[in-house]
């Protein structure tokens, strides 16, 4: 999680050039060094901006003092209460929207920390914070980014279901930050989209999740398969039937042709999720009967519920080339566990 830290560099005597900012122009040599201080920063999932603080004489000596500002992500418990609850709670719309980046994520800092510690004192205002949190998810500074993801893993854990009609805009951007080649953007990404199939319901998640499978960039489609794969075993095998295995069946099977293995490897695990929650609803109840009730052998037997197997199920409700690539995958799973 993030915290801004501002830290003077300011250069020495010895490397100021006198005219250095003179008539517009930089000192060169002091820029490059601090450019290749943000990208190693940057590559290890630091973020580093540069500003210049210029101070011109009337004289011909001129000089200047470059600041560094540095922010580090600090994990959610290690986040530390507001310490002016209703001052912060005044500022927070207006220092979400702030164009000073530093400004922002002062503000997505403290979102957290009012979804930690009162997350009650933002509920009237979520839609508002929710509206600027997404748009700080799209900002190019990956400083911003990366915070706004780290405050949408937050939001999830604090306010669970009752987030579920602002999902949409933060959900289509976790999925493309996810698939992104930015390492730590990703990997952080990849946790709020944890958080979010841990903290919400499967059953009201699944539905915002399953246009994303047919979404025409291959690593989106992977995430939304990764994410339904989590959230299906979270419904229970009762939960499966209310929800429909039926549908669930035709999603993994669509997904075990797909382009990357990410898709494949999270079809399979959801069909063999789906295979034992459909063989456990198919066991018939067996309950003792006492001796005294036992029905005479003369008396006509009721005759038992078939019981329609894997097989059969997967063939009713595939074509026959989805169906078999389903079996391969459970018969598969079955024989290595025997």
């Amino acid at each position: 999680m993030s915290e801004i830290a501002v830290r003077d560099s300011n250069v020495p005597e010895s490397q100021r050039i006198n005219g250095g900012f003179s008539n517009g122009s930089m000192v060169k040599s002091q820029v490059e060094g601090v450019s290749k201080n943000t990208e190693e920063r940057q590559r290890k999932g630091m973020a580093a901006v540069v500003g210049t603080s210029i101070k011109i004489d009337e004289s011909d000596n001129s000089e200047a003092a470059i600041t560094s500002i540095e922010v580090e992500y600090i994990e959610s418990g290690d986040l530390k209460d507001v310490e002016d609850m209703d001052d912060c709670l005044k500022a927070l719309l207006s220092g979400l929207g702030s164009k000073d980046w530093v400004t922002v994520c002062d503000a997505l800092n403290n979102v957290r920390r009012f979804s930690i510690f009162h997350k009650e004192a933002i509920v009237n205002i979520l839609d508002e914070v929710i509206s600027l949190v997404v748009k700080s998810l799209k900002n190019p500074r990956s400083a911003v980014c990366k915070t706004a993801i780290m405050t949408a893993g937050d939001l999830f854990k604090a306010y669970t279901d009752s987030i579920i009609d602002l999902l949409d805009p933060l959900l289509v951007q976790l999925l493309l930050k996810s698939s992104q080649d930015k390492k730590f953007v990703c990997e952080a990404a990849e946790s709020a989209l944890v958080a979010l199939t841990s903290w919400v319901s499967p059953v009201l998640l699944l539905p915002k999740l399953q246009p994303y499978i047919t979404h025409r960039n291959p690593r989106i489609r992977a995430k939304a398969s990764i994410c339904i794969s989590r959230s299906v075993p979270r419904l229970g095998s009762d939960g499966i039937e209310i929800f429909g295995i039926d549908k669930l069946i035709v999603i993994g099977a669509s997904q075990l042709s797909d382009r990357l293995p990410e898709s494949r490897d999270a079809a399979r695990a959801l069909l063999l999720e789906l295979q034992s929650a459909y063989e456990k609803s198919q066991v018939p109840e067996l309950t003792a009967v006492p001796e005294q009730s036992k029905v005479p052998e003369t008396t006509d037997v009721p005759e038992q519920p078939v019981v329609a197997s894997w097989e059969d199920f997967c063939q009713s409700k595939l074509s026959p080339l989805s169906a078999q690539a389903v079996l391969r995958v459970t018969n598969s799973a079955r024989e290595e566990g025997l």
